[in-house]
């Protein structure tokens, strides 16, 4: 790793424990991770008491392949998105995920005063982020690091979340040819229900891993 590469990094962890302050400051259990492989190793110690483990359909927890892991260890897993599943299979697995033992998310967005923000089209992940798996564990690149406002954080989220996710699902969004979002009004529109999880929800076990690396869109 040359000079220029070590601070660059060095420059990135400031902000990601910046963010793990703010976040432990609102309450959540954060964690700064120094390569996606710690938040991996976090994510199983954190299943060993779950049965069932519930995906949001995040590529930020995909990239650290902890899913077959925890096949391995005979998990119940709840992932909606293989494309084989029928549509009514599809949405009994995301109710299963609201009340499953632990939910895996990522966010789209997380600002260094300590706030997840997260727009869905179907309200099902931040669903599970706010109430009803024993445990939810959100995983966070530097790259979803916001230094801004609310405002800022959306912006980040339609600019450089949604443009992608739309080409990856095959919707048929503007977005999804152009790149840019243009607050359309398309019967495949993602951006329907946006979040803001400014402190621990009550009654939620949620922990937030910020890893300094760039992970998911």
């Amino acid at each position: 790793m040359g000079m220029t590469e070590d601070l660059n990094n060095w420059t990135h962890e400031q902000k990601c424990r910046k963010a793990v302050a703010s976040l432990e400051k609102n309450g959540f259990t954060a964690r700064y991770c120094a390569a996606p492989q710690d938040a991996a190793e976090y994510i199983i110690t954190g299943a060993a008491d779950a049965v069932t483990v519930g995906f949001g359909g995040s590529m930020s927890v995909v990239s650290l392949g902890v899913e077959q892991l925890l096949r391995e260890q005979g998990k119940e897993i709840l992932n909606h998105a293989p494309s084989t599943l029928s549509r009514d299979e599809k949405l009994e697995i995301m109710r299963r995920q609201l009340t499953c033992d632990l939910f895996l998310s990522g966010s789209n967005a997380v600002t260094l005063n300590g706030e997840l923000v997260n727009i869905d089209a179907t309200g099902n992940r931040v669903g599970a982020m706010l109430f009803g798996p024993r445990k939810v564990i959100v995983v966070a690149g530097r790259n979803k690091l916001v230094d801004g406002t609310l405002p800022d954080a959306i912006k980040r989220v339609k600019e450089w979340a949604t443009p992608p996710n739309a080409k990856r699902l095959n919707f048929k969004t503007p977005c999804s040819s152009t790149g840019f979002c243009s607050d359309c009004n398309s019967p495949d529109r993602l951006c329907r229900v946006t979040a803001v999880i400014d402190r621990k929800p009550r009654f939620t076990d949620l922990h937030v891993l910020v890893v300094n690396a760039e992970l998911g869109f």
